[in-house]
């Protein structure tokens, strides 16, 4: 199920709310806190734990954006679709 930024707004999955420097803050520091677990499971050669580590400090990066700007998601996927439209879309992000 994949949806455009538009839809993702229609069905609720990300919705507008207000801005919190704080909210982003806390989410960045949980992204550097999974980022440094990642690299310790590398280490340890525990890939699969190495690996969710690094997808879940992604996701709290891009959360934190959400936070900042004021809107809220409700999907993982919502998401990246979000940032394509406020961010990759005005040159601000690559796409890859």
């Amino acid at each position: 199920m994949l949806f455009d930024f538009n839809e993702c707004m229609k069905k609720g999955l990300i919705r507008k709310t207000i801005p919190s420097r704080g909210k982003a803050s806390k989410s960045l520091e949980a992204s550097l806190k999974w980022l440094d677990e990642s690299e310790k499971n590398l280490q340890s050669n525990a890939l699969r734990s190495s690996l969710l580590s690094a997808y879940l400090a992604v996701f709290h990066a891009a959360r934190s954006i959400l936070f900042f700007d004021g809107y809220r998601e409700k999907s993982h996927a919502c998401i990246a679709r979000y940032l394509e439209e406020k961010y990759v879309r005005s040159g601000l992000l690559e796409s890859k």
